[in-house]
């Protein structure tokens, strides 16, 4: 039996949701060395490779300054909008941008083609991490399972916000109910 044909998914794991940046996610940048080596593994078997990033408007209805939930992070072109220094970069990554609009973006598949080229590229299976739990890796897991592939979570590479504490173990035990594989 062969092993479905799998790609990462790197989830927002950027500037502003690490420690000292605007929406800090706690202990965010500990999944940058489990993510480098997932990387590293998938990029030595050839396989796809996305990192996915907030990339906000300076004046969204994303933010609580404009009727949303969230402050100011990740706008596009800032500092803080860009990866983490320690992540792995390379020319084979693809980059797919979120919430570039008035849509809050938390899904890697929200008002994106990845579905599309995640298809295209025959993949049946993603390994998702990064930042955070309860957010952007869960939306992104359930979306993914919604778009018919199979799924691993990768419980060292991620952190939740526990805006309410408890949040994270909440999200992974959803996404586990939805059919996804933590590991």
């Amino acid at each position: 039996m062969t092993e479905p044909k799998q790609a990462l998914l790197v989830i927002d794991v950027q500037n502003d949701f690490c420690p000292g940046g605007t929406l800090a996610v706690p202990h965010g940048d500990e999944v940058v060395a489990p993510l480098n080596k997932l990387i590293d593994d998938f990029l030595e078997r050839g396989a796809p490779v996305y990192k996915t990033r907030d990339w906000h408007p300076p004046a969204t209805k994303h933010f609580a300054a404009y009727g949303g939930t969230w402050p100011v992070h990740c706008v596009r072109d800032t500092e803080g909008a860009e990866f983490h220094p320690a992540l792995r970069d390379d020319p084979r990554i693809t980059v797919i941008s979120k919430g570039v609009d008035e849509h809050d973006g938390y899904s890697a598949f929200d008002h994106t083609d990845l579905a599309t080229r995640l298809h295209n590229q025959n993949v049946e299976e993603v390994v998702i991490g990064g930042l955070a739990t309860d957010y952007c890796v869960k939306s992104s897991v359930l979306d993914a399972l919604k778009h018919g592939f199979k799924v691993k979570a990768i419980e060292n590479a991620m952190r939740p916000v526990d805006l309410q504490p408890g949040d994270g173990d909440r999200a992974i035990d959803e996404m586990r109910d939805a059919g996804a594989e933590i590991v």
